[in-house]
This record gives C-alpha cells, structure tokens and sequence, in this order.
C-alpha cells in the first residue's frame, strides 16, 4: 500500500498538471477572498474567514476530481489495471493507496491557506480578534469533506476508463452529496421528514462544525459516507471475480 502511496504522489507531483491544478486552487481561494469586491474580506469589514470556508467546498468540487479522475480510470485505459491486480497486494490496499494518496495532496492543497489565517488575524481590530474556535471547526469541516469528495472521486475513476468522465461524475457526485439534500428538503412535500433529509447531506453537518462546535455525530457521519464510499468501491473493484 505505501508503495501504491508514494507511486501516485510521485506521479502527480512530476506532472505540469499537479501543480496547475494546486495552484489554480490557491489563486482562486485567493482571489476569492481579497480580490474580487463580492467576498473581499477588505471590503466586507470583518476579520473572519466565512468567504474561505464558505466557498471552499465549492471550489474542492472540481479540485479534487481532478486529482482523482486519473487513479483507476488512467491504470485501465493505459492497461496496467490487470498487471496491478495480478501483484501481490489485497483490493483493499491498492484501494487505500490510491486513496490515501489523493487525500494527503489535498491537505498539502489546503495546508498554504493557513496565511490566510495569520493575515486576517493581523487585520483584527485589536489584533487577534479571530473566532479561534470557529475557524478550527471550519479547517476540520474542509478536511473531513476533502476526505469524503476524494472517496468519492476514487469511486468515480473506477467505474470508467475516460478520465474526463470521471471527472465529470465525480463533481456531480460531491455536489449532490453536499448541497442536493438540502434543496430536496426544501421541497414543501415532506413536512416532519424535511429535517431528516437535510441531515443527509454534508452541508448540514459541514455548517455545525463550521460553528465550532465539534459534535461526535457530526465526525460519525463524514465517517460513515467515506466508509460507505469506500466499500462501494472495494465492491466494485472486487466485482471481477464474480
């Protein structure tokens, strides 16, 4: 498994797309946030970070899968998949290996936004006037939610051999996943059901952390739609013998 690990981060780092797709991340997160006058932190007065942690998983949607989509649908067109499933190693760790590799570029992704945080608590008035709490919770909100969109976007590369499919599949995945429960809800059909159906998706759960408070049953659910993604994917992949 850490071979598969250090293969993929190799691979994606010695690649021009690596870094294009990382640094499109950060300059978009950047200009978001002190350039463009709808969400400038400078012109909306206030030293928070609501524009990163707010905009974050929308922009994540498409980073991530573009990290992703190569994994299994790249091994399988190129046709080293067979080769790779004939070495020596259970489905479980060419799984987390590629997984794993994905979710630790996107920590690296997000790691630089930390200067973001030095920068808007520079600005407080008086300095330091930051809600510490809240933006904890918000770092590990982004953190579990890159952790489920990479599952994810490992699930997607799999089940096809098209990159750009892949990709595809993938945004459409997280997106529904994280926002498409609650515009559900918001349908006036469900009545005293409306509330549950919004607790399925990740923007309720990503909005409580997002308060600082770090509920056990928030952390139990972002762990139960990796697993859940995950097993998918072991399902799939183990689907061969079948």
């Amino acid at each position: 498994m850490i071979q598969i690990l250090s293969k993929e981060i190799n691979s994606f780092l010695n690649s021009l797309i690596g870094y294009i797709v990382i640094s499109v991340f950060l300059t978009g997160i950047g200009l978001l946030m002190w350039v463009f006058p709808e969400t400038s932190v400078l012109e909306y007065g206030y030293a928070d970070m609501e524009t990163l942690f707010s905009l974050g998983p929308y922009v994540f949607m498409f980073l991530i899968p573009a990290i992703t989509m190569r994994m299994f649908a790249e091994e399988k067109k190129a046709g080293t998949m067979e080769l790779l499933l004939t070495k020596p190693l259970t489905d479980w760790q060419i799984i987390l290996g590629k997984y794993l590799s994905g979710f630790i570029l996107v920590v690296v992704a997000l790691i630089p936004t930390l200067i973001y945080y030095f920068t808007i608590y520079q600005l407080g008035n008086p300095v330091g006037n930051v809600d510490m709490a809240g933006v904890i919770g918000s770092y590990i909100g982004l953190v579990a939610l890159g952790a489920v969109f990479t599952s994810i976007g490992i699930l997607a590369s799999l089940i096809t051999t098209n990159q750009i499919v892949s990709f595809i599949i993938a945004v459409f995945l997280c997106f529904f996943i994280y926002t498409g429960f609650e515009s559900l809800a918001a349908i006036n059909v469900w009545s005293s059901s409306a509330l549950f159906i919004e607790q399925l998706g990740i923007l309720y759960h990503y909005r409580a952390m997002s308060k600082g408070l770090i509920d056990t049953r928030n952390l139990i659910y972002f762990l139960s739609v990796l697993a859940f993604m995950l097993m998918l994917t072991k399902l799939i992949l183990g689907s061969r013998r079948w």
